[in-house]
């Protein structure tokens, strides 16, 4: 592992890297509170934030030009923005089962299928992470991302 790639980096990526960061740490913090709870409601904000500052530094990112200056990873900022708009209001309109299912499908897709491109060999943070063995760090993270999505349709599936 060597921060190299990620320290000299442009600062519009530095920015990204740290907001992604921060999305994944507060994700699973606000999850892990009860909703109406000061810290879920104080988490969840933040990591609102955090995922809006994501998606929309990766607008700045155009390493990848398939479509005019963006690629497809970009509709999936564009679905973030929605989702989080779309999260939010629920919770405010306290449907709290919609909220839920929105914020918990966000963090999984958006993070998670971003998250096995970025893995990509070749790319910055695949570099960072797994410079020496680049398909780990993909064949890792696509795998981790398909654990998590049958758990979750697991657990959404009700007994029978």
């Amino acid at each position: 592992m060597t921060l190299a790639p990620l320290l000299t980096a442009p600062p519009i990526i530095q920015l990204h890297v740290i907001a992604v960061i921060l999305a994944l740490i507060l994700g699973p913090l606000a999850m892990l509170r009860r909703s109406r709870d000061i810290w879920h409601k104080l988490l969840g904000r933040g990591w609102v934030l955090a995922m809006a500052v994501t998606a929309l530094s990766s607008f700045l990112i155009t390493d990848i030009r398939l479509i005019g200056r963006f690629s497809p990873i970009h509709i999936l900022s564009v679905l973030t923005l929605f989702s989080l708009w779309q999260g939010v209001a629920h919770a405010r309109a306290g449907r709290i089962g919609l909220h839920r299912q929105t914020m918990l499908s966000l963090y999984t897709y958006a993070i998670g299928i971003a998250g096995v491109f970025t893995m990509l060999p070749g790319r910055r943070m695949s570099d960072v992470l797994f410079g020496a063995a680049p398909w780990t760090g993909f064949f890792g993270m696509a795998i981790l991302l398909l654990a998590v999505i049958i758990w979750q349709r697991h657990r959404a599936t009700p007994a029978q």
